[in-house]
């Protein structure tokens, strides 16, 4: 099983999409700064998952999301998903 997932910077309320076959394991490379790309970032929540049964569907499905270059789309991904957390609706 692989995962497309959304993590939320703890520190400043931006989005990562990435996915990964071990969520736990990925979510803790972006937390120890292993992930050059969130490195300096966190810490992360993982706010938004799904799961897919190959990598490229995975692979697939993080590129689309990527694509809409937009926090609204997201946001709305993540509230439409019943997911979102309390500590995520401050304004960002």
């Amino acid at each position: 099983m692989f995962f497309c997932y959304i993590l939320q910077s703890q520190k400043s309320g931006r989005f990562y999409v990435g996915h990964a076959e071990d969520l736990a394991q990925r979510k803790q490379d972006h937390d120890r700064g292993h992930v050059v790309a969130t490195r300096n970032k966190g810490p992360w929540t993982i706010v938004y998952t799904e799961s897919f049964p190959t990598r490229p569907a995975a692979a697939n499905r993080e590129r689309e999301i990527k694509s809409w270059k937009s926090a609204i789309r997201i946001r709305e991904l993540i509230e439409s998903s019943g997911l979102e957390r309390p500590e995520n609706r401050e304004g960002r």
